[in-house]
């Protein structure tokens, strides 16, 4: 059997849990039907998903673990001040002692304290990401690939790891493609300067047509415009188009949009 057809998934679900798993299937929503490598590829990618899912719960985890160790620190050093002070064993001389000790001690680690405590509300507050996200941090494209609670490990498209400290995130502006909404996209192409304008609007028109036909992959809403002359012979155009999804899988975004340019 090479094909999951509409009417063997109508013996076990109804029509409109039916109309909602066919769209996860590439090229099933046309031919109503599933094929062997559309329901492989979304194997792969429900994997992949559950396998980020997972490392992102493991990191919150350690993350929650390393927090609790400082609270259960803290927690022990009150305990003992308070039990010394109900047992009367901390005369003024010895609450004296300790107190300047503390005070020294929070001058010495005043930074660090504070790197922890920012730290803390980045991960915890804040959480601008998780495992697997795709994220634009100075420019640069990067998947996060492990959360700490005083550092994240970035992959770069190169396999490079970087390791930023979250207090440092915390005062950067970071993009997340995972978490936005049908990004747009720009493609660029040129035509002679002295197209007629009857081709340019045919063109439009074979634009509009094409767009109209993969409602799975563009959405509707689209314009082509004019950028600028080039060597006053040419006419560069840019055709601005919305994806149905984001920019999270790179390789899913490029395919797209070659299969829009080759058309």
């Amino acid at each position: 059997m090479r094909f999951i057809e509409e009417e063997d998934l109508l013996r076990f679900l109804t029509s409109d849990e039916v109309c909602t798993i066919l769209p996860l299937f590439e090229g099933a929503v046309e031919t109503s039907r599933i094929t062997k490598s559309s329901f492989r590829n979304w194997v792969v990618q429900a994997y992949v998903e559950r396998k980020s899912l997972a490392h992102s719960l493991n990191d919150t985890k350690t993350a929650v673990h390393q927090l609790h160790k400082i609270a259960s620190a803290i927690v022990i050093v009150v305990i003992v001040v308070v039990s010394l002070l109900v047992m009367g064993l901390a005369t003024s001389k010895v609450i004296l002692v300790v107190t300047s000790q503390l005070l020294l001690a929070g001058f010495v680690f005043q930074n660090s304290c504070k790197t922890v405590f920012e730290s803390i509300i980045f991960v915890f507050v804040m959480h601008p990401f998780d495992v697997g996200d795709r994220c634009v941090i100075d420019g640069v494209q990067m998947i996060v690939e492990e959360m700490n609670i005083l550092s994240t490990v970035f992959l770069r498209f190169d396999s490079e790891k970087i390791y930023f400290p979250n207090s440092v995130l915390l005062t950067k502006p970071i993009s997340n493609f995972r978490r936005s909404p049908d990004m747009a996209d720009m493609i660029d192409f040129v035509i002679d300067f002295s197209t007629p304008l009857d081709t340019i609007n045919n063109l439009k028109k074979a634009i509009q047509t094409y767009i109209e036909g993969k409602p799975k992959y563009w959405n509707q809403k689209h314009t082509v415009i004019v950028k600028e002359i080039e060597n006053m012979n040419k006419l560069k155009m840019c055709l601005c188009v919305t994806h149905t999804m984001n920019h999270q899988i790179l390789v899913k975004r490029i395919c797209e949009k070659q299969s829009s340019f080759s058309s």
